[in-house]
């Protein structure tokens, strides 16, 4: 089921679809067609069918809501660990560089935990604990800033050209000073 506003059920919604998977049990017991159900339900056909076949196989256990699908896979103790990791740095695990890339924070996850995270996914987890995204200054380790600012200062004026004054133009083919 798509939701307009991009999320999901709330916990009032979710008990709300929850007791229409146990009228629909209730339904089925009363040996009730699945069109009669979804009918009286005010729910799909297609539902209702899900519904049966999962009663079928697994009993009245198998049409209990399974949970919010956004839970997160990592517990509190995973993600500290997953913390602790990352501060060690990425040359602590294999990579040549010390760059965090949300593809090689991935592949740590599932290493470490056995759980397989998207890119984006990775990205929310993230930034859902307070990691932000950093891009590191791209600067020589031999600059030497202080130079820096007097070659702005003293050398830049005297090498730079001096702009066009700004004079009255004309684009015209007809002047002879546009030929």
């Amino acid at each position: 089921m798509r939701y307009a506003q991009g999320g999901g059920l709330t916990e009032a919604g979710r008990a709300a679809r929850e007791r229409l998977r146990q009228q629909a049990v209730e339904g089925f017991r009363a040996g009730q067609k699945n069109a009669e159900v979804a009918a009286a339900l005010r729910v799909s056909e297609r539902s209702v069918e899900r519904w049966r076949r999962a009663w079928r196989e697994y009993g009245e256990a198998g049409v209990l809501s399974k949970g919010s699908p956004g839970r997160p896979r990592l517990s509190d103790a995973q993600i500290v660990r997953l913390e602790r990791e990352l501060e060690r740095g990425p040359l602590a695990h294999g990579w040549a560089d010390q760059r965090w890339t949300l593809a090689r924070i991935k592949s740590l996850i599932g290493r470490l935990f056995h759980v397989s995270y998207t890119v984006e996914g990775t990205w929310r987890l993230l930034k859902r604990h307070g990691w932000s995204w950093q891009q590191p200054a791209r600067r020589a380790i031999e600059r030497d800033d202080s130079a820096v600012e007097v070659w702005k200062k003293e050398t830049w004026p005297r090498v730079r050209e001096p702009r066009r004054s700004a004079g009255p133009g004309s684009s015209s083919k007809t002047r002879p000073g546009s030929r």
